[in-house]
């Protein structure tokens, strides 16, 4: 351990800051040289995977603050470069390892000391003002030595004025340079962004992997097929606390957003849309549909139903055994107001009927028995669409296969198949480039808004709203709890 050191007068006291979120970010100060690690022996313990037990040594030589790696597993970084040591001029930000904590250092400066002002005879110095600087009234005789004295001041004045034309030069170059640094940390923050948006789009990638892995588990019903998922998803898990992190670094979810707001990302992000990426215009248009649920009281009565029938745990357990998000939940809501009993208009592929509004053919196909009165809009005891059980799994099945599909993993567009039908949909996709970043629901709006119902697009952002709400209902003015809430006890 390095001893503390009496501070001496020349030893200005350095900051040390945790974190990068203002809210939770520590600081402390030192006048003496300290350490940084994980172990509660040194002056700055931080317990966190990335830091070494010690990590970094901060310490005063030759008139400034230093700070160097002491040879830890994970290095420190300066604007994502490694480095052995850096002095901190004024100030200085490092990050242990590459996905560690960041810290911040900031050099006391000494105060400005102040030069009083010297004591005279106010009239006396202003007569000498007038008598050798101001300029000569006309006739004005003037003798030998105030005229060496105005002499002089003329040729100071001329210096000056050469000498602060170049303080004003190097003025604008200093403004200019300012202005290039603003680029450059504009630059820094667009590639951080599009680093983090590859790390989001990678997670997606590997989501189909995962997907696909499973189905061919399933099919096969393979221990070593386990063991491989197990492996994706653990990656899976590595890749999102990565994200985090950069999420964390470009402050997407600011401090200054409203708790509305961050829901809206939170809930997109569920669905499988990168924050980083989203729309400007997003926010706004889940607003809009969130007023149209405050002016109704279909979500709530809906939401009550669910929930008093048991509908809530039932769907929920079924979303989450095919590893969907649990918010599908509002599919659901959006189909049928969770009615399993309801009919709907007959159309060329028949009558959709049950809480999922299966149409007979994807009904058979996911194992759904079709009743006799399949061809009329009325109840049928023999249908399984009517049975919310078998239709709740077949319906998770169902949404589970979209997401494999040319739907990239991306929920708005699984939501938009299962409204449009994926017949309709998928031909576009695949007209888009084939990756996660491309094929996603803002691509499909930007390309073919045209194209898409206002039905289809409407579909999908009620539910998108409607699970905004459900992460706290009250926040938005409704008098019911969130009906996953169940999901965080487990």
């Amino acid at each position: 351990m390095i001893k503390p050191e009496r501070k001496d007068a020349a030893r200005p006291r350095i900051y040390v800051s945790i974190g990068s979120d203002p809210v939770e970010k520590q600081v402390q100060h030192f006048d003496a040289d300290f350490q940084i690690g994980r172990v509660e022996e040194c002056e700055v313990c931080i317990k966190n995977e990335y830091v070494s037990r010690i990590h970094v040594a901060v310490a005063f030589e030759n008139g400034q603050w230093w700070v160097r790696d002491l040879q830890s597993a994970n290095g420190i970084f300066i604007d994502g470069k490694r480095a052995e040591s850096s002095p901190v001029q004024l100030a200085l930000t490092v990050r242990l390892g590459i996905y560690g904590p960041f810290i911040s250092f900031e050099v006391e400066q000494p105060a400005d000391q102040a030069v009083p002002a010297p004591i005279g005879s106010e009239t006396m110095m202003a007569r000498h003002v007038d008598r050798y600087f101001a300029k000569p009234a006309e006739g004005e005789e003037l003798g030998a030595h105030t005229i060496m004295v105005r002499r002089a001041f003329q040729q100071v004045q001329k210096k000056q004025r050469w000498k602060y034309g170049w303080v004003m030069a190097v003025l604008l170059v200093a403004l200019a340079g300012a202005g290039g640094y603003t680029f450059f940390l504009h630059r820094q923050v667009s590639r951080q962004k599009a680093l983090a948006e590859d790390i989001f789009y990678s997670m997606k990638s590997l989501d189909l992997d995962i997907a696909n892995v499973e189905k061919l588990v399933m099919d096969a019903n393979s221990g070593q097929g386990r063991e491989e998922i197990k492996k994706y998803q653990n990656r899976r898990k590595e890749m999102e606390k990565n994200y985090d992190h950069f999420l964390t670094t470009l402050r997407v979810y600011d401090p200054k957003l409203t708790e509305q707001q961050r829901l809206i990302l939170r809930v997109a992000r569920i669905f499988g849309e990168c924050e980083v990426a989203m729309p400007a215009e997003f926010v706004a248009e889940i607003n809009n549909y969130i007023k149209k649920w405050q002016s109704s009281g279909r979500l709530a009565r809906a939401v009550r139903l669910a929930r008093d029938n048991g509908y809530t745990v039932k769907i929920s357990e079924e979303l989450l055994a095919q590893d969907l998000p649990p918010q599908f939940f509002y599919l659901a809501l959006q189909e049928s107001d969770f009615n399993p009993y309801i009919s709907g208009p007959l159309t060329r592929k028949g009558i959709a009927k049950g809480m999922w509004q299966f149409i007979p053919e994807t009904a058979e196909k996911y194992g759904l028995k079709i009743g006799p009165l399949v061809d009329l809009r009325r109840p049928d005891p023999g249908d399984d669409r009517h049975h919310y059980e078998k239709a709740t799994k077949a319906a998770a099945s169902y949404l589970k296969d979209l997401y494999t599909t040319d739907a990239q993993a991306s929920g708005f567009l699984v939501m938009a198949c299962y409204n449009w039908g994926e017949g309709r949909v998928l031909p576009l996709v695949r007209s888009m480039p084939a990756n996660p970043r491309e094929r996603n629901f803002w691509r499909l709006l930007s390309v073919y808004r045209d194209k898409v119902p206002k039905e289809t697009y409407d579909y999908v952002f009620y539910i998108v709203s409607a699970a905004v709400i459900g992460e706290n209902p009250r926040l938005f003015g409704f008098d019911f709890d969130d009906p996953l809430a169940h999901l965080e006890t487990r």
